[in-house]
């Protein structure tokens, strides 16, 4: 299953904040197959979304938001900027 259309050749780019544009309810083994050509764009650097969906040991994602929240918790804290602060902040 591929979003948006794009073959399984082609890779997407995205901000943390559109995480929800791509994730869909679905267990975290096909929402990391179907997430593996996302690259996610952190405050220091990149990650690979169905490399992070991997380590998730929820057996099942309720929506989007869930998806989103899991993945959240999957990053290590300075992946998502300074603590405190919003996207956004100068």
């Amino acid at each position: 299953m591929y979003f948006g259309g794009l073959s399984p050749d082609m890779s997407r780019e995205i901000r943390l904040n559109e995480m929800t544009s791509v994730l869909r309810p679905l267990n975290p083994t096909a929402a990391a197959a179907a997430c593996d050509d996302v690259t996610l764009v952190l405050a220091d650097g990149e990650a690979n979304m169905g490399e992070i969906l991997r380590h998730s040991d929820r057996d099942t994602f309720a929506s989007a938001e869930d998806a989103e929240a899991e993945v959240m918790s999957l990053l290590p804290r300075n992946a998502v900027g300074e603590p405190f602060q919003s996207e956004g902040d100068a």
